[in-house]
Parts: structure tokens; sequence; C-alpha cells
């Protein structure tokens, strides 16, 4: 393949810089391998405010009007019920915690509150690592920063584009932090060859349409073509891009067994999914896309973000917008996450992987003229499981109608601050002098969910 194409070295796939080819300024790197703990995120956002109460604080000794609409289901611990659409989340609840005091403070589809953890620099949390750590892993070239919607699984899937429109931006903005560090999207448009050759700054390789299959192109036409005047930095980091990130993003390297394990396409037909408004994005590739998050994760990712979108659930019907659609999307997330924390733990890499569940807001307690309920940010659903914290929990509890927490109430914030304390040594992180001000106070100005530390 020729320079002129590929551009692989200073400029090649976007000047990809790989730390652990090229070599970094030691002080600093050593200062950078101190501060990490070696972890990844998994970060689940359930667009559209999923309910606490038909969750995980199902609330049965309340009023008709207040009390989960589908019951509940007893978990692994005494006394402790979730709504009765995670049943299998339920028999695991000794392996990951949950924390009943948490509220986004948010009742809006506002998502960059959440995503950020209300953070200064308006960056989301995944901005924050590539920032700290660098856009890609130094031995794989794997974007450190990646958001995976359905279509990263599905490249023909037509869905609605409005989530494009107003949600996906607060999803992956770098804030003030730079351009350079918005999150990869494997499934976003533009063709991987035109982008090479305009020279996109060095960690930006990409946000391509069918990245796998343009990769497949550019490693058919090296071998036909082979490769001139290369060096040994050229050819690792080609190596790198064709080989390390394309095997991460495709599923089909993936044991069938675990691929059926993860699978949630048959939970519920598409086509039974009423689609209007931002609703349009609901999809039942949920399993898919967090058996790809854990396979980027052991690529090397530091931090993914995974969007499963319709929970914004206002009537009683049989479409996302409502309650009904509760009954579709909440057994994909119970299947799903609990085939990536069995998965996890399989792999004995649950120290190494933190995965925290949670939307930009909750429920309203009381069950509206529609059979829904509307916006609510005082009570939000919120799971940790892995990473190095303290497992096995309910943290904190609401009052007896679900409207507010009666123990210490935690905010976005204190997730950030737990998220954050998970993945790096912060005092380490205060000594890097290359990162901004605002961002080293940022993420250390406020204490992590105690309980859990």
């Amino acid at each position: 393949m020729r320079r002129d194409f590929l551009r692989i070295g200073s400029l090649g796939l976007g000047g990809m810089a790989l730390p652990g080819i090229s070599g970094a300024n030691n002080e600093s790197a050593s200062i950078l391998q101190k501060a990490m703990r070696g972890r990844s995120v998994v970060f689940l956002f359930l667009n559209g405010g999923p309910s606490h109460i038909e969750s995980f604080d199902p609330k049965m000794d309340a009023p008709a009007e207040i009390r989960s609409i589908f019951g509940e289901v007893k978990t692994k611990h005494a006394g402790i019920t979730f709504g009765s659409h995670f049943p299998q989340l339920a028999s695991r609840a000794d392996m990951f915690s949950i924390v009943r005091s948490y509220g986004s403070g948010n009742a809006a589809h506002t998502y960059q509150k959440v995503a950020s953890g209300n953070n200064k620099t308006k960056a989301t949390m995944g901005s924050i690592y590539s920032r700290i750590v660098g856009t890609n892993d130094p031995v794989t070239g794997i974007p450190n920063n990646v958001v995976l919607l359905p279509e990263a699984v599905e490249q023909n899937l037509k869905l609605g584009r409005n989530f494009e429109s107003n949600a996906l931006p607060t999803l992956t903005s770098p804030g003030s932090l730079g351009s350079s560090h918005v999150a990869f999207d494997p499934q976003g448009g533009g063709e991987l060859k035109s982008n090479m050759r305009m020279q996109i700054p060095a960690e930006r390789f990409g946000d391509r349409k069918n990245l796998l299959s343009q990769l497949d192109a550019i490693k058919r036409m090296a071998e036909d073509k082979g490769i001139d005047n290369m060096d040994q930095y050229q050819q690792q980091a080609f190596d790198v891009v064709t080989n390390g990130v394309a095997k991460a993003f495709d599923l089909s390297k993936e044991d069938q067994h675990t691929i059926n394990r993860y699978d949630t396409s048959q939970l519920f037909k598409l086509n039974e999914v009423t689609r209007w408004g931002d609703m349009r994005r609901a999809s039942n590739l949920l399993g898919k896309q967090m058996l790809l998050a854990r396979r980027l994760c052991e690529a090397g990712c530091g931090f993914v973000t995974v969007s499963d979108c319709g929970w914004d659930h206002h009537s009683n019907n049989n479409s996302p917008k409502g309650l009904g659609g509760f009954k579709m999307l909440a057994p994909q997330v119970d299947h799903a996450v609990a085939a990536f924390i069995d998965d996890v733990k399989a792999r004995g890499l649950e120290d190494k992987i933190l995965l925290v569940v949670t939307g930009e807001m909750g429920r309203t307690p009381r069950i509206n003229k529609n059979g829904g309920r509307d916006h609510y940010g005082e009570l939000t659903p919120l799971l940790f499981f892995g990473g190095g914290l303290k497992m096995g929990q309910v943290i904190g509890k609401s009052d007896s109608h679900a409207t507010k927490a009666v123990t210490t109430p935690y905010r976005p914030e204190h997730m950030m601050a737990t998220i954050m304390h998970s993945v790096f040594d912060l005092g380490q992180v205060r000594l890097i002098q290359s990162l901004p001000n605002e961002l080293r106070n940022t993420i250390t100005e406020t204490n992590p969910i105690s309980e859990l530390i």
C-alpha cells in the first residue's frame, strides 16, 4: 500500500500516537503509570429516564398509585426486592451494589449533567478519561473513549435519527477539553480512506461507518500491493489498526455460546415497537452491545458508554413511551447485565472492569392519569458492579413513597467521583502537570459514595 494512501506514521490514520511504540516523556509517563489502576469502565446509559420504583425500589407497601405497577421479585438479600422484570439481577444481588439514595437532580432530558458527572469542564467522563491517559491505548491502539449505539452491532439497522441531533452530542462531548477527546463512534458517517488523506489530528483516527469492512479492505490492499518503504514504527501502527482494533470490534471472533448468552434480540421484536419522537431509537440489541463493550475493555479501551434508548414512560401503553414499553426494555437490561456480570466474573475480570448503570433521571412516584410516570430528578436508579468497589450492598434508603432519600443523598458528582476513584489514584493524577487545573480540581473536589470504597 502506498504512503500517500495510508500515511501511517506521523499522519497515518490520523497520525495515531502510540506511546508504547514511539515513547513519551519519562516523568509524565511515570506519574501516569502510578495514577492508573489498570481498570476500564462500561457506562450503561438508559436514555429517557428509567423508573426507580419499577426497577430497584418497588415500594409494594405503598398505595396503588405509588407502588410498582408490575410487582416485585425477591433478591439474595433478606427483605430486599427489585421490580418483577429483573429476576436475573435479583438472583445476583450479592454480586453488585444498588444505590437507592441517588438522584440526578434533573427532571429533564439533560444527559450532559449525568454523563459528565456535572463537572465544570462539561466533558463526559469518557472524555476526562481520554484527556488523562491519552486517546488511544499505547499497546493495542484501541480508542480510550468509545460510545456504542445499536448500529455498532448491526450496521444496517434502521432506527430513528433524533438521537443524533440531541442526546448523542451530550454523551460524547469533550466540553472544554478539546475535540480530540470526543468519544469514538464506530457507526459514525464518513469514509475511512478519505479521512486518512485529510490528516485528522493524532488522536482521532476515527468515527467511521462500517469500520470493520473498511479496515479489511485496507488490509487486503496492503497484502495485494505490498507496503512501500515502511519503517518499523509505521508497520507497527498499521498492524495495530488492522489487527487489534478490527478484531476488538468483530463479534464474529467471539465464542458462539457467549454470543448466545448475551443475545437479547429474541426478547421482543423491533416491529412490535411503536416508533415516534425520540423513542424511535429503541432496539433489542443491548446484549450484543454489552458483549462488544467487554471485548473493547479486554482490548485496552478505558471508557465505553453503551446507549439504550426508550425509557421515557409517560403512559401505560405498548410503546417505549409507555410503561407497557418497560415490559420490553427492562427484561433486556436484566438479561444483558446479568450476562455481562457472569461473563466478566468467569474471566476473572471483576476487579478490572467497572460497570455503572443509570439514566438521566427517575420517574414521578405518583402514577399519572395516563397510567405512566413523568420526569423526576430526586431519585434515579444506579447500579455498580466490579471495579474494585464493595459489592453486595443496597446503599441508602428512600422514604415510604419513593419521593426522596432519607439517608445521605448522592448526586452525579458523587457517582463521577466514585468512578474516578475506581480507575485512578487521584493523588497521583493531581501531580500530572499537563492537565488543566480545572480538570484536576473537577475530579478531586467531591467525595465518592463512601459505602462503595
